[in-house]
């Protein structure tokens, strides 16, 4: 039997249940998930999914990651609901292209774990199953194995399995209706310019996914925990000196209620250059190198190469006393300038990550 896969909290579950009610069955899994977006979402996704396949002693296949094709599919069903005609869409899509991969391998059943997933509609996966079987001479096998206390049980086994559970379905249409009703910040869809490791983003999750996984080839004992924090993101910024912009890095936390200010330095102290106005603070990449014991050429490296943001709260850390200013604090090559416009829009939010506790 072939059967689709989509994420490893339903897989992980479904498979073993699959095992039991057709005993005399092989299996292959078959991860083909072109909706998930962005792809180191697809990506996390699938390291999972592997471990779980490994763990169950099940092969895993993985399909194209077409996303222009997928995207093409739905196009005009943007804003359909949850279980509306775009998700038939992507089911139809899905099923179809596991149905062709089984008639390659010479498999003449096919199901899909999406059938355990509670933000799926059974009954639209079954027509769109029993439709294409017809099609491809395929028996869809469709099994509800969710009542009884089937989800309850399959979170239960996710969470004793430290499994990765996904906050949304996968698509960006379904990820930006969600955020919206939740009103929270879509950080999945952000990327550093730099590809500097920001919290709580994928490439976070992928990082402590990929450690877990090395964790467990040594026999390490390990835990992952959550933790509620402060997160941050810098949408766009600049520093305006008469009129040209120059080279300018707004340290983590760096906040301003006005996103655009123009304003003067009052003074210097000790190498920290203060604004007449908004907690403004300006320090030369030298003093920066020295306090972080870093050696950026320049304050375009740093943009192009910024430190760990750990590094970075730690510098706010030692500039400020205390881990809680929101003050703008500007790197620059050289506070050679008194009047100056800052453009600096951030946002910072509650959220929720995971830790890798070792012991």
């Amino acid at each position: 039997m072939l059967v689709h896969i989509c994420c490893s909290v339903d897989s992980h579950f479904f498979l073993q249940k699959l095992k039991k009610l057709y005993p005399k069955e092989s299996f292959i899994a078959f991860f083909y998930d072109p909706n998930i977006h962005p792809y180191s979402e697809y990506y996390l996704r699938l390291l999972d999914v592997k471990r779980s396949c490994k763990m169950l002693d099940i092969e895993l296949i993985e399909g194209e990651y077409d996303i222009k094709g997928w995207l093409d599919k739905v196009r005009g069903y943007e804003n359909e609901p949850e279980k509306g005609k775009r998700c038939t869409l992507c089911f139809d899509n899905r099923v179809e292209v596991s149905m062709k991969k089984a008639k390659e391998l010479g498999i003449n059943k096919v199901t899909t774990t999406l059938l355990t997933s509670p933000k799926k509609s059974i009954e639209q996966l079954t027509t769109v199953g029993k439709k294409l079987a017809k099609k491809y001479n395929i028996e869809f096998v469709s099994i509800d194995l969710r009542k009884n206390g089937g989800t309850n049980e399959q979170f239960l086994l996710a969470k004793k399995d430290k499994l990765y559970h996904q906050n949304y379905c996968g698509c960006i249409y379904a990820l930006k209706k969600q955020r919206e009703f939740q009103k929270r910040v879509a950080d999945e869809l952000f990327v550093n310019i730099a590809n500097q490791i920001q919290p709580n983003s994928i490439e976070q999750r992928i990082d402590l996914y990929q450690k877990r996984v090395k964790l467990e080839e040594v026999g390490k004992n390990y835990d992952i925990v959550k933790d509620l924090f402060l997160n941050y993101r810098v949408l766009r910024s600049y520093l305006k000196v008469d009129k040209k912009v120059i080279p300018s890095y707004p340290i983590f936390y760096s906040y301003m209620k006005r996103k655009r200010v123009k304003l003067r330095v009052e003074k210097a102290i000790g190498g920290i250059y203060y604004a007449n106005r908004d907690s403004i603070k300006f320090v030369s990449i030298e003093y920066f190198n020295k306090a972080t014991k870093l050696s950026y050429k320049n304050t375009k490296e740093l943009i192009f190469h910024p430190p760990l943001v750990e590094d970075e709260i730690k510098f706010r850390n030692f500039l400020e006393g205390n881990f809680y200013s929101l003050s703008p604090i500007i790197v620059v090559d050289d506070i050679n300038f008194k009047a100056f416009e800052l453009y600096l829009d951030a946002i910072y939010y509650d959220s929720i990550r995971e830790n890798l506790v070792i012991f």
